[in-house]
């Protein structure tokens, strides 16, 4: 059984950064893109951020790109999401989820291709 457990969340003043991390159990994260959603209260849950189970290849949401980045530590089972310039719109729950793919390179963005999610982690920043 495949557990993710986010932490690093929290209250920060806009322009803050926060990073956040998720670590994985049961199984080796080195099988498995990664990626990082958010869910706001009302809203859908959208994608922010994946990577490739190589750590080759990234892809951003539009609204966090040049702000977030996601990045991942094999030997540690653990991929981060570093997030800066911090915005009040960036509050949200965040997730962190796991593809089970054969493929190195791919990078998923769509909720439906991943086969675990974490509880998430609240980060709330304010104006």
């Amino acid at each position: 059984q495949v557990q993710l457990v986010e932490s690093g969340g929290g209250l920060v003043q806009a322009g803050g950064s926060l990073r956040l991390s998720c670590e994985v159990f049961g199984r080796t994260v080195s099988n498995y893109g990664m990626g990082w959603f958010r869910q706001a209260p009302g809203k859908e849950r959208d994608f922010v951020a994946g990577i490739s189970r190589s750590g080759s290849d990234t892809v951003y949401a539009d609204s966090v790109k040049g702000r977030f980045t996601i990045s991942r530590d094999n030997a540690k089972n653990t991929v981060y999401l570093q997030m800066s310039t911090l915005k009040p719109e960036d509050t949200a729950v965040y997730y962190c989820a796991a593809n089970l793919t054969p493929f190195r390179g791919v990078v998923s963005t769509g909720p439906r291709s991943y086969d675990y999610w974490g509880q998430g982690t609240q980060v709330t920043v304010s104006s």
